[in-house]
């Protein structure tokens, strides 16, 4: 009789443990940024006494757990004066087919149908480049997120913070790049 509950313990601790290594083993990759590197200009914000390109980096990711259903992507800079950070991109909705997004992504292509840009921190919808005060070196952080439903539910012109509460809270793994910027004028 003792055995059972054993038993039972030891098939949820195996489960558990197979989630955590599948999570473990999901990776995102760049050929444009690279971990604790320097962005380069295309990937700085034009605007706000930044002159950059604004482009978004190419980003691949493999090794999602079996479970996924959609996939998030965030940008944030947790070193942006502001108290709270500064969240320079959040996509979400994208089909757990994709794999790879290209430098410059247009979410116009039928790959992407779902997709979602929330509003950044900039106040407009999609990418928002590096832009941090003369002579600050602030984080970048790039995230890919694997989520267990195929659709974040949101309100209309939701905020990147309660978009990032439901990624977080749909999550079966994540990785991600922190890249730098020091901003010279």
């Amino acid at each position: 009789m003792r055995l059972k509950p054993l038993m039972i313990g030891f098939a949820i601790t195996t489960c558990f443990c197979a989630n955590i290594a599948s999570a473990s083993d999901f990776k995102l990759q760049s050929t444009d940024i690279a971990e604790g590197q320097q962005l380069t200009s295309s990937h700085v914000f034009q605007g706000f006494g930044c002159e950059g390109g604004n482009v978004s980096p190419q980003l691949s990711w493999s090794n999602a757990p079996s479970e996924t259903k959609s996939f998030a992507i965030t940008v944030y800079d947790p070193d942006a004066p502001t108290g709270s950070g500064w969240w320079h991109w959040t996509l979400v909705n994208l089909p757990a087919s994709v794999t790879s997004l290209p430098k410059g992504v247009k979410l116009d292509d039928d790959a992407f149908k779902g997709a979602m840009n929330i509003t950044n921190d900039y106040g407009v919808k999609g990418f928002g480049g590096a832009c941090p005060p003369v002579g600050e070196v602030h984080r970048y952080q790039f995230t890919v997120h694997a989520l267990g439903i195929e659709k974040i539910e949101l309100p209309e012109n939701p905020s990147s913070a309660l978009a990032g509460f439901m990624i977080h809270a749909n999550s079966l793994a994540s990785d991600t790049i922190t890249a730098v910027y020091t901003r010279q004028k």
